[in-house]
């Protein structure tokens, strides 16, 4: 399917699920329109903005602003009918992005991915949360960091990955995005682990609720691992609040699940697939780290880094002014 059948399809279904939910938030809509739904109607985030943007120019779908957060429904809907549904979904909303809950939820997923590293005896890593004995994940558990050097290589500042782990003698860093929001290339939370990683030397490796094609297939080429969890952790003892961010007429984040015990993905990854992956994403790694740090560190522009890839990575000449048919996937914006 072409980008722009692609964007007629999201305009359609935008249109029939923001006309069926009231009002809603962009990360509601991205729910139900990239991740539910019939296989071969979704649509990846970048495409949804782009097709609500252009109905919003349009007049065909129109918005709101409350609290910092902007909310969509059709023209015509009853101002009685909006203010009803906006009553019903921004506590749940504030809920889960209150600044004591969001730093709890991003330790669930990093004390899951602990507890399946304890699985392999054969994985060396550093970064430990030290007192889940002690309490339960109503409260932030203690964590000590991994180093912020090895051997002569160091971060600057107080810089941190959640991970750093030996396996099959290769050394890697781990960052975890317990988030909304699906990785893209042009995103801080990818950067910033290239950025880590490339200063350390060590493979780069991201976890995370949803990352787009684009993301996995550029950027493993270059040696990063990425592993989708396809559901975000919330703390075991927010049952509540998860029920209600799950209920599918306020904000339908159908994919959450409870409590930071590994599920058997994420034990077959950490602990089997990962210290196989690692050679030779090393390889990749280092074959293509001059680019990793120019395109993270702002000094090469996305267009340029990814043309530079696929030169690279066919053995063709990656200085050359000819036209190079990049895929669509690879083209901005997204």
């Amino acid at each position: 399917m072409t980008r722009a059948a692609r964007i007629e399809l999201a305009k359609t279904r935008l249109i029939r699920v923001v006309g069926a939910h009231g009002v809603a938030l962009a990360r509601t809509l991205e729910q139900k329109l990239a991740v539910a739904g019939p296989y071969n109607q979704r649509v990846n985030p970048h495409i949804i903005t782009e097709a609500r943007n252009q109905l919003h120019d349009m007049g065909e779908l129109t918005s709101l602003s409350n609290a910092n957060v902007r909310w969509y429904y059709l023209p015509g809907t009853p101002d009685a009918y909006i203010a009803e549904r906006l009553a019903e979904q921004e506590p749940v909303h504030l809920a889960v992005t209150q600044d004591g809950f969001t730093k709890r939820l991003g330790q669930t997923l990093e004390i899951t991915v602990q507890r399946a590293l304890d699985h392999n005896p054969e994985i060396t890593y550093f970064g430990r949360y030290i007192d889940l004995s002690e309490h339960d994940d109503s409260t932030l558990y203690k964590k000590e960091e991994p180093p912020s050097h090895l051997s002569g290589r160091s971060l600057l500042g107080k810089q941190k990955l959640d991970f750093i782990i030996n396996a099959s003698s290769q050394w890697a860093g781990i960052e975890i995005k317990n988030t909304r929001p699906w990785i893209y290339p042009q995103q801080d939370e990818l950067l910033e682990l290239l950025r880590k990683c490339c200063a350390l030397e060590i493979v780069p490796v991201l976890i995370a609720r949803r990352i787009p094609y684009v993301t996995g297939h550029l950027f493993r080429r270059c040696g990063l691992i990425v592993w989708e969890t396809l559901r975000q952790r919330y703390p075991a003892s927010e049952a509540a609040l998860a029920e209600l961010a799950r209920h599918k007429r306020l904000l339908g984040y159908s994919d959450i699940t409870l409590g930071n015990e590994p599920d058997g993905p994420l034990l077959k990854f950490i602990t089997m697939n990962l210290p196989k992956v690692l050679p030779e994403a090393r390889v990749r790694f280092d074959t293509y780290k001059d680019l990793l740090s120019a395109y993270a560190y702002g000094d090469m522009s996305y267009v340029e880094f990814a043309a530079r890839v696929r030169r690279r990575s066919e053995g063709r000449n990656e200085d050359s002014d000819e036209p190079d048919g990049i895929d669509e996937w690879l083209d901005p914006p997204w």
